[in-house]
């Protein structure tokens, strides 16, 4: 086999095999950074910049390590990418014998018992379900892996999904009549024979957490885990280290109960007088908390005069209900598995109600339907080092944003990592020559009531002059809605036609797809475009941050963790908040520059940037681009590009 300097090299296997290839110093560096610690069954953390060619660079030294290794993504859509486009590539110009395999959580894939058993009851509610269901049939013949990615037909935020998937409360496992045909099993089957299998971040803890999605297995038998997007993991493992109990799952259980009633214990009449009391109690605690979605301390919820009796509510309707099934369980797989999942759900309540454990801060979420309540650690670096006990394995660690001025501490403390070998890559582009950072002057303050209207009236001469190709992240989804209505209004007092997209319009790849389309669109968004989109060329050159991205004090997780820093004498802001929301612009600010000819301005508006001393931490862990405050440079550079 080749060394690694001789397969990056201008005339190696992948200069003969890919168009333009370029070699980049910082991509072969990191290749032999990992093949070292996969050698040694090191920890290692590397940060590298855009166009370092990071993915290739963890790929090839995997493929070549004869082990069985494991990758985790960030997405489920850069899952996809890497199974069935970098993946294939490095493969074959390799020519390594490697067996390679997808693995996503099991509400990605067709359950064919549910499906049958959906299509019998007819339980649609349009006649545009009805037609997604008969699409999803179709589909179910023909596919090879059942994954719903692929079932292109039928959108994948359609309600009809969740009919014709399982969860892990409601699949019969081997009890199930279409075992045999079983798409979760067979994906599961294929990882397990495979050299390197891809999953994603949510997966990989669901699985360590709870041994159900099919890797308790694969984790003993691999020696290598590589963490892609690696800078999203605190936030998984915190969600996924704690627990959490929805008032749709008591929903779903009635109706699951109803159903299997229907075919297996017509007789039983208390059946569905139950799961009806069951489902308006479950609705009551929703409303307990009143109509606004949000998220609330318990402190607050208890607070509320319903909250209470309507939790208590819950909790003897479904001691009820598990009575009833418990009388039925025997007379069907269905049946039993209802009984067990009502037993978990008074159990998991119960929890709830007597929040006692000291390390976890318990809170609770309102969406428009239904209110989950969790109890998530305050701090997950022990119970994420003990997962990384055990057998001898590396352990690698990327992303384009890890680091804070070059240093690593923070990500390492919040993860429990110790102090492991780590590198920061700069990215190869040409950034003083590429891109400006534009910091307007004469910016209120972030929490003055006008803020939105200063930032889209700084932001729209530059808007003007770069011709559309804008995209604007703001912090909160009110300033959003807010700025898709001020730019929308500028655009009809002055005529202009330009495409204006705002999130929540279609799906994420739907407006992506639109905005690359056009050329030049603006696009209004929050959270899910602020990181994992690449739109290269024109299409974008202008990237406009409201604030800099702190996370809400009201926040309950976030402001039990800074009280528990306070109290051990830490500075909470600096030490967690703050890289925190440095790490969140810098990702924010990697949309812009994407290739060697992109282009672009990187606008911050918030005026902390410059007039706090923290703000220099900020700007000093962005890539080295020209600095200016002037609007007629940010003219200048457009008008010359």
């Amino acid at each position: 086999m080749s060394t690694l300097q001789e397969i990056f090299s201008p005339d190696g296997a992948f200069a003969r095999a890919i168009d333009g290839y370029r070699i980049r110093p910082q991509q072969v560096e990191m290749a032999e950074r990992i093949a070292e610690a996969i050698k040694n069954n090191a920890v290692f953390i590397a940060e590298a910049g855009t166009g370092t060619g990071k993915t290739f660079a963890y790929l090839v030294p995997a493929l070549k390590s004869n082990g069985k290794v494991i990758v985790s993504t960030g997405t489920k859509t850069l899952q996809d990418q890497l199974f069935n486009k970098d993946l294939p590539t490095v493969r074959d110009i390799l020519k390594a014998p490697v067996k390679i395999a997808l693995l996503k959580g099991r509400a990605n894939y067709v359950c064919p018992y549910h499906l049958q058993r959906s299509l019998a009851d007819g339980r649609f509610l349009t006649r545009e379900d009805a037609a997604d269901a008969r699409r999803i049939s179709v589909f179910a013949k023909t596919t090879q892996s059942g994954d719903k990615a692929e079932c292109v037909e039928v959108n994948e935020n359609s309600p009809v999904w969740q009919h014709v998937t399982s969860t892990r409360d409601n699949c019969l496992g081997q009890e199930c009549p279409d075992y045999k045909e079983c798409f979760v099993m067979q994906a599961r089957k294929e990882a397990m024979a495979a050299d390197l299998v891809v999953v994603n971040h949510h997966l990989f803890f669901a699985d360590v957490m709870l041994r159900d999605e099919g890797m308790a297995e694969l984790l003993p038998a691999c020696n290598t885990v590589i963490f892609d997007e690696a800078h999203q993991l605190p936030e998984v493992a915190t969600l996924f280290f704690g627990d959490s109990v929805s008032t749709a799952q008591f929903l779903d259980l009635a109706r699951d109960a109803r159903t299997e009633a229907l075919t297996h214990a017509r007789d039983c009449l208390d059946l569905p007088v139950a799961s009806k009391s069951l489902e308006k109690a479950a609705k009551d605690l929703r409303l307990a908390v009143g109509i606004d979605a949000g998220r609330f301390s318990a402190g607050q919820l208890l607070e509320k005069p319903e909250f209470a009796p309507a939790l208590q509510g819950l909790l003897e309707e479904i001691a009820r209900f598990a009575a009833i099934l418990e009388t039925q369980a025997e007379r069907a797989e269905g049946l039993e598995k209802c009984w067990q999942r009502a037993g978990e759900l008074v159990q998991r309540l119960s929890q709830w109600q007597q929040p006692a454990d000291a390390g976890y801060v318990y809170w609770g979420e309102a969406f428009t339907h239904s209110l989950q309540l969790n109890a998530t650690p305050l701090d997950v670096a022990n119970i994420f080092r003990k997962q990384m006990g055990g057998h001898p394995r590396a352990w690698i660690f990327t992303s384009a944003t890890l680091a804070v001025q070059g240093k690593f501490h923070h990500y390492c403390a919040e993860l429990g990592l110790g102090e492991p070998d780590s590198a920061c890559w700069h990215s190869p582009f040409d950034y003083g020559e590429q891109a400006v950072l534009y910091a307007p002057l004469g910016m209120p303050d972030p929490n003055a009531w006008n803020y939105t209207e200063s930032v889209v009236d700084a932001a729209w001469p530059a808007v003007k002059a770069a011709g559309g190709g804008a995209f604007f992240l703001c912090t909160s989804l009110r300033a959003m809605r807010r700025t898709h209505e001020l730019l929308k209004a500028k655009l009809e007092d002055e005529g202009i036609d330009m495409p204006l997209l705002v999130q929540g319009e279609g799906s994420k790849n739907d407006l992506l797809q639109r905005f690359r389309h056009h050329g030049a669109a603006i696009l209004v968004g929050s959270q899910s475009f602020w990181e994992g989109v690449d739109v290269r060329g024109e299409a974008l050159s202008l990237v406009v941050i409201d604030k800099i991205p702190f996370a809400p004090p009201d926040d309950p997780v976030l402001s039990a963790r800074i009280e528990e820093m306070k109290k051990q004498g830490r500075n909470a802001f600096m030490e967690y908040q703050l890289p925190r929301a440095v790490i969140n612009v810098k990702q924010g600010a990697g949309r812009l520059i994407r290739d060697e000819a992109d282009k672009g301005v990187l606008m911050i508006c918030d005026p902390r940037l410059i007039s706090k001393p923290y703000g220099r931490r900020v700007w000093q862990s962005l890539p080295p681009m020209k600095r200016t405050r002037e609007l007629q440079v940010v003219l200048d550079f457009f008008a010359n590009r």
